[in-house]
């Protein structure tokens, strides 16, 4: 492990510390039994060991709970982007941002996103709560000054990321690339089995299992989603956790599990010449998204969660009622769902036609 240089250019420690000290590890230890979806347990943990690298380069001493809101204001400034007469600024020193990269901590050196900065506040607010100590990411100097840096960040034109949604037209195109080798007839099937069932999520399609699925009529199954982040808390009211998959969907899932000889365990599997291995990951149900929008042709940035977006977004173009597509989904919050209306497929909101007669 990398040294971490402190601010004032001392050497502070012989490798980065992998653990807080006990109160933290504690708060970490609380959070990380309590996130189930296995996608936020490593976002938590990733981010508390940031924390704990850039607070010892920072102030040469290891972190401990409470930090103070000075020090939450100081992470802030020293990663959030601000216009200056040069351009954008930040004041993290450039031996740390250097260590925290070769430390393995940071992607890459410079500023950090918008959205990574709320995120591992937010973390560190989890952290403190769980701790049942003062949480410094209440502090009000802390509140206003992400507040200023979003409407900041608004005004520079930055907005957060997003997959490339995946409409049905598009998805039949990659369905279309899938021959009838074992790899093909997997892939149509995991494709289907994603957007049919509600856009599942990548670890969703990855956790799937036998045991979770029903037939219900001659071309149809059921779906039961035990275990997901939208399921942490239980279903939401309304929403049923037995996801329907009927017609086309049902079928390639049928033909992928008649020629795969899959009778338990994972749905979706590794497959080499002849033979059936494990479980897929979800960055492997990812990396078959992109591969098959690339031979396609179909543009955009893809992704595991295009599937998920672009059921919303298919949706709300053929009319279907918001309520009939959460109970699809999932979803919570009304706002969560509409955010994924995507923007690039504006023109094709029928709303935007209401002066056509």
């Amino acid at each position: 492990m990398n040294n971490i240089t402190s601010a004032s250019g001392e050497l502070v420690s012989g490798r980065v510390p992998e653990q807080l000290v006990t109160s933290a590890a504690e708060a970490v230890r609380d959070i990380l039994q309590e996130a189930e979806a296995p996608n936020t347990t490593r976002s938590y943990a990733s981010a508390l060991r940031y924390w704990a690298g850039w607070f010892v380069g920072r102030y040469g001493r290891p972190i401990a709970l409470p930090v103070p809101p000075a020090a939450v204001v100081q992470f802030i400034v020293d990663h959030m982007g601000r216009s200056g007469d040069a351009g954008l600024r930040w004041d993290l020193p450039a031996d740390l941002d250097r260590a925290l990269v070769q430390a393995g901590l940071k992607k890459k050196p410079g500023r950090l996103a918008l959205s990574s900065v709320v995120h591992r506040v937010a973390v560190l607010s989890a952290a403190h709560k769980q701790a049942r100590q003062e949480n410094p990411c209440e502090d009000r100097a802390v509140r206003t000054l992400l507040s200023k840096g979003r409407r900041a960040s608004h005004k520079r034109g930055e907005r957060a990321s997003k997959k490339t949604a995946l409409l049905a037209a598009d998805l039949r195109a990659m369905v279309a690339t899938c021959d009838a080798s074992l790899i093909g007839k997997r892939d149509r099937a995991l494709l289907y089995f994603a957007f049919a069932s509600g856009g599942r999520r990548r670890s969703e399609v990855a956790d799937a299992k036998i045991s979770s699925l029903k037939r219900i009529e001659e071309d149809g199954f059921t779906y039961r989603l035990d275990k997901g982040k939208t399921l942490q808390a239980g279903p939401a009211a309304g929403s049923s956790t037995d996801k329907p998959i009927l017609g086309d969907a049902a079928a390639a899932l049928q033909d992928w599990l008649s020629t795969a000889g899959v009778t338990d365990g994972a749905i979706f599997r590794r497959v080499w010449p002849n033979k059936i291995g494990g479980a897929l990951s979800g960055k492997a149900v990812a990396v078959i998204v992109k591969k098959r929008a690339k031979l396609a042709g179909v543009e955009g940035d893809f992704g595991g969660h295009s599937l998920r977006s672009g059921f919303v977004t298919e949706g709300a173009h053929r009319g279907i009622a918001l309520p009939a597509l959460m109970a699809m989904t999932g979803h919570r919050s009304v706002a969560s769902v509409v955010g994924y209306f995507q923007a690039g497929t504006a023109a094709l909101n029928p709303a935007a036609r209401l002066l056509d007669e």
